[in-house]
């Protein structure tokens, strides 16, 4: 495992082992992946580039270019206080900065795509620097081209445009505002969205805990599933609706679960749903990676079994299936 701290020699070194054809791993903060029981076969490069450029106009807002190895939540607290609007659902996600364009990494109703003007990239199909500007990242729900085609492109840096101004975007998520107040559609200060955030993933246990197994996960383990009008309606008339701009309509993935008989705290020996949160699979300690898959698929096929929903695996597997 090499750990690379600067963009050049972080460029050299994936350049010079692509070109030697060997397997390489990029590995960001860890926070998303679930990693086989025989572990990697090949060089594991982790990324700790570090460094953040602003510039600051009236009217384009805070334009920031970020690099791959900034630490994700400490950027969105800073942004807040700086007075840079747009980050503050996103408070308390793990995992470094680089990663969120290959997610598209969002919460609470909001989205890094919308806030992303350009992924500055190595293209390791030629060996060359790319800029790729929003419209050709292939955002999409929890994906990107980055993470279509993975391998293919090494995030180095992101920008990103922020508006000015303490007030939060629009509130979109109805949990969210329920607990500032608000309706939704409505803003709050940033610093107090934030704070909401922080409090509803700790009591999901989604912000790590070293004494708490509930958090030792990989967050939300399933993505909520996008359905097309006709699949929503055939689903119980209590389950979870909202309509996307496309026409498709997204479901819970927690309501899934336990609709499907598996409730929190759920699970054999280590592996476990949290007793917080249905959508988060746990090591309560001594767990392997084929205990937490062998859960994952069971879970998978009890709401295939109910519901007729296939669920998809939000971590990244490496040297594993699902």
């Amino acid at each position: 495992m090499l750990t690379v701290d600067t963009e050049p020699e972080l460029i050299e070194v994936v350049r010079d082992l692509d070109a030697a054809g060997e397997q390489v791993l990029i590995l960001g903060g860890g926070s998303n992946v679930l990693i086989g029981d025989a572990g990697f076969a090949g060089t594991v490069i982790k990324i700790a580039t570090r460094g953040v450029a602003e510039d600051v106009d009236a009217c384009s807002g805070a334009v920031i270019t970020v690099a791959a190895g900034e630490p994700w939540d400490p950027l969105v607290s800073s942004a807040i206080e700086r007075g840079w609007s747009g980050l503050e659902t996103m408070s308390g996600i793990p995992g470094l900065t680089g990663a969120t364009p290959i997610q598209n990494v969002g919460a609470y109703g909001a989205e890094v795509s919308e806030l992303i003007s350009t992924v500055r990239t190595l293209d390791r199909s030629t060996g060359q620097l790319k800029m790729l500007f929003r419209m050709e990242c292939g955002f999409g729900y929890r994906t990107s081209r980055f993470k279509i085609d993975p391998g293919h492109f090494l995030v180095l840096s992101v920008t990103f445009q922020l508006p000015l101004g303490t007030m939060s975007q629009s509130i979109r998520y109805p949990e969210l505002a329920r607990m500032l107040g608000i309706e939704v559609g409505q803003r709050a200060p940033a610093a107090e969205v934030r704070q909401a955030v922080l409090a509803l993933r700790t009591a999901k246990g989604m912000v790590l805990a070293e004494n708490d197994h509930d958090t030792w996960s990989a967050g939300s383990f399933f993505t909520n599933p996008i359905l097309s009008p006709v699949q929503a309606l055939a689903l119980p008339d209590n389950a979870p609706r909202f309509g996307q701009a496309d026409g498709t309509v997204k479901t819970s993935a927690a309501w899934l679960i336990e609709q499907a008989g598996f409730t929190k705290g759920y699970g054999h020996g280590s592996a476990r749903l949290s007793s917080k949160h249905t959508l988060a699979l746990t090591n309560q300690g001594g767990a392997t990676a084929a205990d937490l898959l062998s859960l994952a698929r069971e879970i998978r096929a009890g709401v295939k079994e109910k519901f007729s929903i296939e669920l998809v695996a939000e971590p990244v597997l490496v040297g594993c299936e699902l």
